[in-house]
């Protein structure tokens, strides 16, 4: 039997990022693949069982079932979520947003807010660059690939690395959720959590068959920038982004605990 056989069946949703193939790649069933956040509005929905999803969402609306042990996250620089700008960090009075990841957005306004006293103007205008004091909010491939064509005079505020030299924690960027009416979803944490485990077994496989990015950068992408577990460290992460959250306004004053199966 195969040792996923608990997700066959099921509707699972995942990222088609680079970041997110070592937990999906070794998987032998159908996937949806969609942006973040219209994963999360698909499980919210029930259009799907499971999904990868912006951490944002599982604070935002702790219902669903959170798998434990696997995560996207960074401890330092996690080099494709990240503020490019031209002009001092302090000059940006505006700045144009990803829209496919609420998690970025909402850390980045909790990290100008929080840390630098700045309350810029958030939109999702369609900019490639960023110009004069209008900075510009990139994550995933789309970031990556803007530093390999990134020309001179443009500055980044790497969010993992701020986040790290703020808080002295680690920063998770998606997890997976289970919609809480399926059954046995401590087999189906299991099953992602054998995938995880095969996955980066697979590594430098992944990294040489993918064709978005030179086999070496993503090989070093996936085991320098990109941690995968969701431990004590990253939950203190969680709990640390959830308070500034609601520091802000960004979300409720839940004091609803996480469920982590």
């Amino acid at each position: 039997m195969s040792p996923f056989a608990a997700l066959h069946g099921l509707r699972v949703g995942c990222v088609q990022y680079l970041n997110a193939r070592p937990l999906i790649v070794p998987y032998d069933g159908e996937v949806v693949f969609e942006h973040p956040a219209r994963l999360a509005d698909l499980l919210a929905s029930g259009e799907i069982d499971v999904a990868l999803v912006p951490s944002f969402e599982a604070l935002r609306q702790p219902v669903f079932p959170i798998v434990d042990g696997v995560a996207i996250a960074s401890r330092g620089p996690v080099y494709s979520v990240f503020l490019a700008h031209c002009r001092p960090l302090s000059e940006v009075r505006a700045v144009s947003l990803d829209p496919a990841s609420r998690t970025s957005t909402n850390l980045l306004r909790c990290l100008l807010a929080e840390f630098h006293g700045l309350n810029p103007v958030f939109d999702s205008s369609e900019k490639s660059r960023p110009e004069g004091d209008r900075g510009l909010l990139l994550i995933g491939n789309q970031a990556i690939r803007f530093r390999e064509l990134a020309r001179e005079g443009v500055h980044y505020l790497d969010l993992g690395e701020e986040w790290l030299a703020r808080t002295g924690l680690p920063f998770v960027y998606a997890l997976w959720q289970i919609r809480p009416e399926i059954p046995n979803p401590g087999a189906v944490a299991g099953a992602l959590r054998a995938i995880k485990c095969a996955g980066l077994r697979r590594v430098r496989e992944i990294g040489r068959l993918q064709r978005d990015f030179d086999p070496a950068f993503a090989e070093r992408y996936l085991t320098r920038h990109i941690k995968f577990d969701l431990g004590g460290d990253e939950k203190a992460g969680l709990e640390r982004f959830r308070s500034l959250l609601q520091k802000q306004g960004l979300i409720g004053c839940s004091e609803v605990p996480l469920h982590f199966v």
